[in-house]
């Protein structure tokens, strides 16, 4: 067996063994657990949360005081703690919602958003650059000052405007590949701080 696939593996059964709904899980508590993004008490907004492995952490990760809402176009089990909305991020009408269910702006907007993958890269990697566009928009809506974001992206040659773009609305922005990804695959996390709300673009 190959080291990637007994990683891949490995993961699937701590997912099991720790009750968490997928081996993505691991990925957004090695992204927290360098860059520190949730905290307790923080309102956290989860977009494409299917199957729910992230809501399960972040809702853990911020505790009883803090709020948790998740999206996906796909119906998600309840995930004790978290609100789930069925829809669309693309929805104009769910920034409004999101607000409201958080009780205020989020603290930290994650996605973890891909296409169904055909096969073909550059259709792929263009495919989700445009899905991550349409969250990186909800984000800039639903998002407090200083606010934080995780944007999964592929690797390709879309990604550097991508990032160029990110640069206008967050004072830090970082790349980051878990251990918990596949070491051969194309996905990457881009880490966002420091929300600046001011330069959105009308």
């Amino acid at each position: 067996m190959r080291l990637a696939d007994a990683r891949r593996d490995q993961y699937r059964r701590l997912a099991k063994d720790q009750g968490f709904r997928a081996r993505s899980a691991y990925k957004l508590l090695q992204l927290n657990n360098s860059y520190h993004i949730l905290r307790k008490g923080s309102k956290v907004v989860d977009l494409g949360c299917a199957p729910g492995g992230w809501l399960q952490v972040a809702t853990k990760e911020v505790g009883g005081a803090g709020r948790v809402a998740g999206i996906d176009l796909k119906e998600v089990e309840p995930v004790a703690g978290a609100t789930i909305m069925q829809g669309s991020i693309e929805d104009p009408d769910i920034a409004g919602k999101m607000v409201e269910v958080l009780g205020g702006k989020a603290d930290v907007v994650l996605s973890d958003i891909a296409p169904n993958v055909s096969g073909v890269w550059d259709i792929d990697h263009a495919r989700q650059i445009s899905l991550t566009e349409s969250a990186l928009a909800l984000a800039q809506k639903v998002l407090r000052e200083g606010g934080s974001a995780v944007f999964k992206v592929f690797e390709g040659d879309m990604l550097n405007d991508f990032r160029a773009e990110l640069k206008k609305s967050f004072g830090k922005v970082l790349l980051s590949k878990p251990t918990a990804s596949r070491q051969a695959s194309s996905e990457l996390y881009v880490v966002c701080s420091d929300f600046k709300p001011q330069q959105i673009s009308s």
